[in-house]
């Protein structure tokens, strides 16, 4: 019979896969644990703003903290279409020096490239290959295995859906073995599916860029205040862009258009 060979495919990809997957999560927990900033070690008094982002939300955080701040203390302009103006074109820190040459000579540009750039800068990755050699980031390598792992029981969950209706609309097939067959492939299904709930339950609350001391030292700030521009950049770094309360400006870092307040006409900046 050869949908007992689909089963036997199903099951190998499902068991490799969640094999893998396990593997690869004890190793990257070994690893933290060995850590120059493993548990048990002092946590550091104080990190920049930059360092807090990218524990929180990886170099993408980091660039939108700087294009935030460079906005409010009016070195830049972000309008609520998507384009980023320099108004001060001396950066006060190398992270924003680096968000105004990806603007460009010109001085505007469109937000999403500006970003991509910044997040992909030599000054991003140094600031987080400072966090991993203090233990407080997880190395670049093991966040892409896991990803790959997870990936790859996604990927199985999907094979044994596909191999389980290949077989049931396989001619021939007796109408009568439909449910025997379909619990038999319904085993590697709950196996790659409990495995990805397993993974997500156990990664939800904390960030994927941040090590166990870097979580650590996530959860041991205080809750940021709504009020100075320094608060609002602490809830930034944090929490991202949606701590923003301005939604002209929220809107202008996600790329959407707010909508039209009461009393406008279209085109009228506030």
């Amino acid at each position: 019979m050869l949908w007992v060979l689909f089963l036997l495919v199903a099951w190998g990809a499902a068991a490799v896969s969640c094999v893998r997957l396990c593997l690869v999560t004890a190793g990257a927990a070994l690893r933290s644990s060995d850590a120059p900033g493993a548990p048990g070690t002092p946590l550091p008094r104080d990190l920049s703003l930059y360092e807090t982002a990218f524990l929180a939300g990886g170099p993408h955080r980091v660039a939108d903290l700087a294009l935030v701040s460079m906005h409010l203390r009016r070195r830049l302009l972000l309008a609520h279409t998507g384009w980023a103006t320099v108004v001060d074109p001396v950066g006060r820190d190398e992270v924003e020096r680096t968000v105004i040459r990806a603007i460009g000579p010109e001085g505007q540009s469109r937000i999403a490239p500006i970003r991509a750039a910044a997040a992909a800068a030599d000054t991003v990755r140094g600031l987080a290959d400072r966090l991993v050699a203090a233990g407080l980031a997880v190395p670049h390598g093991t966040r892409t295995t896991l990803e790959s792992a997870t990936r790859q029981v996604r990927g199985a969950a999907v094979l044994v859906v596909v191999l389980a209706a290949v077989t049931a609309l396989m001619p021939g097939q007796d109408t009568g073995d439909a449910g025997p067959v379909a619990a038999w492939f319904g085993l590697p299904l709950v196996l790659t599916l409990g495995c990805l709930a397993i993974a997500h339950a156990e990664s939800r609350p904390y960030s994927p860029w941040a090590s166990p001391s870097g979580q650590r030292w996530l959860d041991s700030l205080p809750a940021p205040a709504h009020g100075a521009d320094r608060e609002m950049l602490a809830a930034v770094a944090v929490r991202g862009v949606a701590a923003v309360r301005d939604p002209r400006l929220r809107a202008a870092l996600l790329g959407s258009r707010p909508a039209r307040l009461p009393g406008r006409s279209p085109g009228v900046e506030s």
